[in-house]
């Protein structure tokens, strides 16, 4: 593959992954990507079906994916994990060129591939997306995918986490001002831990995982934090806007 960084080599201890394409001319994960437990995908299909995963909390966040894209006006975008496909369809639909990569071929992505091995060339993509989908491997996997987010992006990310501090939302209006959200954290002595549920390994402030580490974790790979809030009115996900560091060295 073209534009593989040599940290991967060896960290994984193998040459870079090669990727086979398919008859319908994807690409699909080779036995050594299958043999790591966290590429196999995790849910099924039906996850996604709309009565199952489409709350008003999740088109919530899915206004602040498309707006926090489209506001940087790119012609190209790259989206890690397509879920239920909608993301894809708005932006096509506002004139993106959009490309997509999963771990699952049932939910036709435009490759099959793990994010931390990504079969793109670098600053392929004017904005790379990956919503929802980093806490689904292991934490000592986050800085690898995080670099390999930023390799074959151009300039912009942007991401989304989970959060589990619980936060106590308020709304009220105040004339000529409009309408005033209070977002009060819960009271807890110390973080709760995070028990591996079959789907998320971390989330941010669990017991080990402070929005401090994870901030820390994303400048060290090569991207600076634009900005970083958890959406109104679906707190339990953050998102990082983040802009490519110039200086970064593969």
């Amino acid at each position: 593959m073209v534009g593989t960084p040599e940290y991967r080599k060896n960290e994984y201890n193998y040459d870079t992954i090669p990727l086979i394409r398919s008859n319908t001319g994807k690409y699909i994960m080779n036995e050594k990507n299958r043999a790591t437990s966290f590429f196999e995908k995790q849910v099924s299909c039906s996850h996604y079906e709309f009565n199952r995963y489409m709350d008003q909390k999740r088109w919530a966040s899915l206004w602040h994916q498309l707006d926090e894209i489209l506001q940087m006006k790119p012609k190209k975008v790259l989206e890690i994990g397509t879920g239920t496909g909608v993301l894809g369809a708005l932006l096509k639909h506002y004139g993106v060129d959009y490309f997509s990569v999963d771990i699952d071929p049932e939910l036709r992505p435009d490759y099959v591939a793990p994010v931390t091995d990504l079969p793109l060339e670098d600053n392929s993509f004017d904005v790379v997306a990956c919503f929802q989908v980093l806490e689904h491997l292991p934490f000592d996997q986050f800085s690898f995918a995080i670099r390999e987010l930023v390799r074959v992006s151009r300039d912009r990310l942007v991401i989304s986490l989970p959060d589990a501090k619980t936060l106590w939302s308020y709304r009220f209006y105040i004339p000529k001002k409009g309408m005033v959200q209070i977002d009060l954290p819960r009271p807890r002595l110390r973080p709760k831990k995070h028990v591996f549920d079959g789907e998320h390994y971390w989330e941010i402030n669990t017991l080990g995982f402070p929005i401090n580490k994870i901030s820390q974790a994303i400048k060290e790979n090569g991207a600076n934090i634009i900005k970083n809030y958890r959406s109104p009115d679906n707190t339990y996900h953050r998102f990082f806007v983040l802009d490519k560091d110039p200086d970064l060295k593969y």
